[in-house]
This record gives C-alpha cells, sequence and structure tokens, in this order.
C-alpha cells in the first residue's frame, strides 16, 4: 500500500476527492479543511494500493496539484485494515508487479544527477578495480563493482527513452560520460602514482591474470550477462526490490573495464586498453537495451491488464 499526503487549494478539493473515490483500490480518506498553510489549502490523506498509485498519481497530476499544491507519497510497511486489504483485492493486477512511472521518474532523476558525490563514489570504484586487475585479485574486482554508482545514470536513460523525456535522457547521459571520463583520468593519474612507488607495474598487468583477464577479452557472454543484469536491474527498480540491485552490481563489468583500460593506457598496453574499452561498451550496450526492453514490456502488459480489468467491472449507472 501507498499513503498519499496532498494539499490542494480548497477550489479543487472537492475534484481531488472525487478522483481518489472513483479510483478503484483506495481506502481511508481523510479531509482537513483548511489545514495547510504553506501553500494555503486543505490537507487530503488517503492509502492507495500500489498496483492502482500510478492511474491515481497521473489523474491528481492532471488537475494540476502538482503545480497549485503538493503530491506526497510514502511506502507503507504494516496496514492492519479490512479496508487496506480489500483495496488490494479490488485493485488491478499484483502490487508487486506495477510500475510508479512518476517515483520511478523522480528516482531514476536523482540517480543519474551528475554530482561530487556520484563522481566520487565512480572514481574510488574505479581505483579499487585498478588494484584488482594489476593483483589479480577477484575480491577487489567484485568489491568495486559493487561500489561503482552507474546503474543509475543507466536506468535513467532507459526510463528517458520509454517515456520520451529527453531533459531526463541528457541528464542520464552527461551523468555517464562525464563521470567515466573522470573516472578514467584520475585514474591514470594513480597508476603513475603507484607505479612511481613501486606498487603497481607493467610485469604484473601483462601477467596471465586467470581471476580478472576476462575484463579484457569480450565474447558473447559479455554481452549475455549485461542483457540479463539489465533485466534484473530495472525489474529489482521498478519493483522496489533494491536489494537485488547489488547482485546486478556485480554482475557487469563496466567499472572494472574501465579501470583496466585507463591503467593499460598509462603503461602503453594498448591492445588491453581497446578490449577493456569493448567490454565497456558491450556492458553499456547490453544493459541499455535490455533496461530500456523490459520497462517497454512492463508498460504494455499492466496496461492490456489494466484494460482488462476495467472492462470487467460493472458500469457505474
Amino acid at each position: 500500500m501507498l499513503h498519499l499526503r496532498l494539499i490542494t487549494p480548497s477550489g479543487t478539493t472537492d475534484d481531488v476527492v472525487r478522483l481518489i473515490e472513483s479510483t478503484v483500490g483506495t481506502t481511508h480518506l481523510v479531509v482537513l479543511p483548511g489545514a495547510a498553510r504553506n501553500p494555503a489549502g486543505d490537507v487530503v490523506m488517503c492509502d492507495v494500493a500500489r498496483e492502482a498509485g500510478d492511474e491515481l498519481i497521473a489523474g491528481l497530476r492532471r488537475l494540476g496539484l502538482d503545480r497549485t499544491g503538493s503530491i506526497a507519497v510514502e511506502n507503507i510497511d504494516l496496514s492492519l485494515s479490512k479496508r487496506a486489504a480489500d483495496a488490494e483485492d479490488e485493485a488491478p493486477g499484483e502490487g508487486a508487479d506495477a510500475v510508479l512511472w512518476e517515483h520511478l521518474e523522480g528516482a531514476t532523476h536523482e540517480e543519474s544527477t551528475l554530482s561530487i558525490t556520484y563522481v566520487a563514489f565512480l572514481t574510488l570504484a574505479t581505483m579499487i578495480a585498478a588494484c584488482g586487475v594489476v593483483l589479480d585479485n577477484a575480491i577487489l574486482i567484485v568489491g568495486a563493482m559493487a561500489v561503482g554508482p552507474e546503474f543509475g545514470p543507466l536506468a535513467g536513460f532507459c526510463t528517458a527513452l520509454v517515456q520520451r523525456a529527453p531533459r531526463l535522457a541528457l541528464r542520464s547521459l552527461v551523468a555517464l560520460l562525464v563521470g567515466f571520463a573522470v573516472a578514467l583520468l584520475v585514474t591514470v593519474g594513480f597508476t603513475y602514482l603507484m607505479d612511481a612507488v613501486d606498487l603497481f607495474s607493467a610485469v604484473k598487468l601483462d601477467a596471465e591474470r586467470p581471476n580478472t583477464n576476462f575484463i579484457y577479452r569480450p565474447d558473447a557472454f559479455s554481452f549475455v550477462v549485461a542483457v540479463l543484469a539489465g533485466v534484473a536491474g530495472t525489474l529489482s527498480l521498478t519493483s522496489a526490490k533494491s536489494g537485488a540491485l547489488v547482485g546486478v552490481a556485480i554482475s557487469v563489468t563496466t567499472v572494472p573495464a574501465a579501470s583496466n583500460a585507463a591503467v593499460a593506457f598509462a603503461y602503453g598496453e594498448y591492445h588491453q586498453a581497446w578490449g577493456s574499452t569493448e567490454q565497456l561498451l558491450l556492458n553499456l550496450l547490453g544493459i541499455v537495451l535490455a533496461g530500456t526492453l523490459t520497462l517497454l514490456a512492463q508498460k504494455y502488459f499492466w496496461t492490456r491488464q489494466r484494460q482488462r480489468h476495467n472492462a470487467g467491472r460493472p458500469s457505474t449507472p
């Protein structure tokens, strides 16, 4: 269940209440006239099944409430109410399958913002991975994958393509390109520093490295894994099962590939640098392709399910 807290101008409150009452899957409606001060207006609260949340929020936005008032949405972890259970039963589909597009756009917008923190995490992850590739240490590679925040802009770009949001697409693309560019440049400098103190060497990079040589040897499995990870990551975002993102993060070799490219470039090992770059591009392409197709499929099947549910409802006299 979701909890909505709305601030509505007094002249819009009746329309908002009618919309809530006519939306299947809503309950616990509360109206507090004149309770809001900034902005001034009424406070309207209700609970809604997750399956019906996107439809209700879209209707509220059509009433202009996001511009004239406020729409706040929270997840309800526990609701002991027969009315809430009935509302979930009446709503179409299953809550785990529902996509809250407004929430997804907001979440990916925040995750795909080019910020100092985002660049810092990506740079640190790339430097950790650089240590992993030189030492042939798979544990460091996995740790770097988990630290890397690059799935946020990738998910934002997929969402922007499906929702036709050019600003979000541009923001995500800038965050991705600038973030990796800064991470690569810093890692090249980091490689020179580590070489100066005899911790890195070209000999270690050129060694067989059985645990990490896959990073600069892309093959068909690289693309297949990226596609599967893109599907899993997208599903984890849309179903609010964010714990699965950790597994997604350690399934793709974007950060390790970037780090190996940086280290190889610093030592003039251009064959490795190109192989790592190819691995990076294959992973990015696979994730974007899979994420976009997953969102399109979810949008199509959820729309069909809602249409079938509405067609089966008795018509209101």
